[in-house]
């Protein structure tokens, strides 16, 4: 009894954690195991997983074909829920997968249709599509298709000339389907065919071939951007459960590596590997009627032995002309106590504003410690009590949409600095490692949290009295430099990085190194404003 309900509890919190797109997606992965008819009466996850247990598919004892389908999804943050990492299903899946290639080569299509290719598709097929029918999804487009029996593993006509019309790079993805299909069928036994060409094309880098960027030997839900001044410390015994990279990152280097060469000798037919395929992240939905609205709490003077933040109204006027540039609506708090932060937290979680705007922004400026910041009482307020006020069940109004955190305030040493120099921090002597709050400790296990922190774990930020943060001034700066030039929220960040990493105070001896932590399912990218930037209407 006690299993059934915890194997019910993981359900839900999954389901929780997928919102429209991924129910649509696991819909069609399912439609191989899953009859149409049960399908069409699906409004959430839950009705997938009690269909799939109906059919045995899915158990407590055996969870492997849901890890599957969030794998496939690229809900990777979900799979420790079951028990699962990345790593650990790429390995099974050659022996338990149940998702057929056909099945998988769709899915891959429908993620590089755009919404224009989109459009086109539904022109050309405006006689065999429903009079009232003016939208819909290219999966939903898809699966119409298969109904109609227009579309089938062994009938790819329609859907050819489909892509060739409407963008003829789509018809890779189909011609490397028929390749390997056609390799395996004529270099195989028949009966043999079908199980051993599923094992080669699911599991042919599994044994360790791959390139995979941005990943370690574990997956969590949390993938962390920051710096090698780890390598000799703290998180050495974390290996794989914090994820770095450079200081530099070209969007195209995250992509893992594209197919292979050739098999070995013993291996008779020479197939690409489905899984090496460039993993095309959507992006998130920036265009509608508001952007969203922007926090910036600033807490400069406080009321014990904290010194004054100088410097601070620097980043907080900088902030608010560059999230204003962005087209956010910003909202701007000074000197506020621990309790009347969580209260701007409990008021702005409850706004029904939230609705029709597409993101969230918070900023909060204040001296803190790993893991926390203060309010002007010296009240300690834990970052992820901040962010928890902004789930999606504590503000379902902000479900599927981006919420970024930017935190300005030590993570631990304060170091006695120049006049010009001041560290934000409450603790003299470095925070013992046992005490250390990682960034990926802070944000809450769901999709859609971005946490940029001003520097690593146990290490203090810097502060110019007159000029502001290292941190948030190179964020600005980037920020006006990058949108304009279409670049996402992770490439910026790792802009910053490199920024900040090169940074010293005057003697070259005080260094520091930001560290964003995030669990963003799609690429944020920011609409490009149509005025310059604020560095260069001054």
């Amino acid at each position: 009894m006690g299993d059934d309900i915890k194997f019910r509890q993981q359900l839900l919190v999954i389901d929780e954690n997928l919102g429209t797109e991924e129910v649509e997606a696991l819909k069609f992965l399912c439609s191989d195991l899953l009859s149409f008819k049960n399908l069409e009466a699906v409004e959430s996850a839950q009705d997938i997983f009690q269909l799939l247990m109906a059919k045995d598919l899915l158990n407590k004892e055996d969870t492997f074909i849901l890890a599957e389908l969030l794998y496939r999804i690229r809900c990777h943050f979900l799979l420790q829920k079951l028990g699962y990492t990345k790593e650990t299903v790429q390995e099974n899946l050659p022996w338990k997968g149940k998702v057929s290639r056909y099945r998988q080569m769709l899915y891959e299509l429908s993620e590089d249709i755009t919404s224009e290719d989109l459009k086109r598709a539904m022109f050309l097929l405006r006689d065999q599509l429903p009079k009232k029918l003016t939208n819909m999804s290219s999966l939903e487009l898809l699966t119409f298709l298969e109904k109609q029996d227009h579309l089938a593993q062994n009938n790819l006509q329609i859907l050819e000339k489909i892509c060739m019309d409407i963008s003829p790079d789509l018809l890779k993805t189909v011609n490397k389907y028929k390749m390997e299909r056609a390799q395996q069928e004529s270099s195989l036994p028949v009966k043999e065919t079908a199980s051993f060409s599923h094992h080669i094309s699911e599991g042919l880098f599994h044994s360790g071939g791959g390139v995979r960027l941005l990943t370690s030997s574990q997956e969590t839900p949390i993938k962390s951007l920051g710096s090698n001044i780890y390598d000799s410390g703290s998180l050495r015994e974390h290996a794989g459960s914090v994820h770095f990279i450079a200081a530099r990152q070209d969007d195209k280097a995250v992509n893992v590596m594209q197919g292979i060469s050739e098999l070995s000798q013993e291996q008779p037919a020479r197939i690409s590997n489905p899984e090496s395929k460039t993993e095309k992240l959507k992006t998130y939905k920036m265009d509608g009627p508001h952007r969203g609205y922007c926090l910036i709490i600033n807490n400069f003077s406080f009321t014990g032995t904290l010194q004054k933040r100088r410097g601070s109204n620097k980043d907080a006027e900088m902030l608010a002309q560059v999230f204003t540039w962005l087209g956010l609506d910003v909202k701007t708090y000074t000197d506020k106590t621990s309790v009347e932060i969580k209260n701007l937290m409990q008021e702005w979680r409850s706004s029904k504003d939230h609705r029709d705007r597409d993101c969230f922004v918070c900023c909060i400026l204040s001296h803190g410690e790993s893991g926390l910041v203060y309010g002007i009482d010296e009240q300690e307020v834990t970052i992820r009590t901040i962010m928890s006020y902004f789930t999606a069940r504590q503000c379902p109004q902000l479900a599927e949409k981006p919420k970024l955190f930017f935190i300005q305030a030590c993570q631990g040493k304060e170091i006695q600095q120049a006049v010009y120099i001041e560290a934000d921090a409450q603790n003299p002597d470095l925070l013992p490692i046992q005490q250390l709050v990682l960034p990926s400790e802070s944000i809450p296990e769901e999709a859609d949290f971005l946490l940029g922190m001003a520097t690593v774990g146990g290490y203090a930020s810097f502060r110019h009295v007159q000029h502001g943060t290292w941190y948030i001034q190179a964020l600005c700066n980037k920020l006006q430099l990058l949108v304009p030039r279409g670049e996402d929220i992770l490439s910026i960040l790792t802009e910053v990085n490199e920024d900040v990493s090169k940074r010293a105070d005057n003697l070259g001896k005080k260094k520091q190194m930001p560290q964003p932590a995030y669990t963003l399912r799609k690429k944020l990218i920011f609409p490009v404003p149509r005025s310059p930037p604020p560095s260069q209407q001054q």
